[in-house]
């Protein structure tokens, strides 16, 4: 578990997919920036069965335990990429960003690589926030990239590199996940 000020990154286990499978087939819970995938939850465990070192799940929780949210890793070429939602209830009160912050840490203390990336709907300025709060920077738009709700989207490209982000903002070390 990757602990923070006030939520958590707990790794997804196999048995939790009942969960996660409900809210990414909730438009409600995904929003409408992103893909509407509608997946079983055994489509969900054949995908999570596929999942590389280079890929990990995770819930974001609060400190009580309750999962707000989910955050994970995946490769893109030499870096990693991260994408990210919460449950509508809990959003606009700082837990994206701090799950975000976490990722971040984990991501350059645990590997060797020298940027973390993620994209977002151009017009998920919400999103774009939560970036730049963190540190991220925008490198330049994706034109129409990602079919959403019927039609072709823009999308925009965030990254922070090693040598931006420094030293840890929240995890001191990486425990084993």
């Amino acid at each position: 578990m990757l602990k923070g000020k006030n939520v958590n990154l707990k790794v997804l286990e196999k048995e939790e997919l009942a969960l996660l499978t409900e809210w990414v087939n909730n438009l409600e819970y995904i929003g409408e920036y992103t893909r509407h995938l509608q997946q079983s939850k055994t489509e969900a465990e054949k995908f999570y069965d596929k999942l590389t070192p280079k890929e990990k799940w995770f819930f974001i929780e609060k400190k009580d335990g309750s999962k707000i949210g989910f955050i994970s890793h995946f490769s893109q070429e030499e870096c990693l990429g991260i994408g990210y939602f919460l449950i509508p209830s809990e959003r606009g009160k700082g837990y994206c960003a701090e799950a975000v912050k976490i990722m971040v840490d984990y991501l350059f203390l645990s590997k060797d690589i020298v940027r973390v990336q993620a994209e977002t709907d151009v017009r998920n300025v919400i999103s774009q926030k939560v970036l730049e709060k963190v540190g991220f920077n925008k490198e330049g738009t994706i034109r129409k990239s990602s079919f959403i709700g019927g039609e072709w989207r823009d999308m925009f490209l965030y990254s922070i590199l090693r040598e931006e982000w420094k030293e840890p903002k929240i995890l001191a070390k990486v425990t084993s996940c």
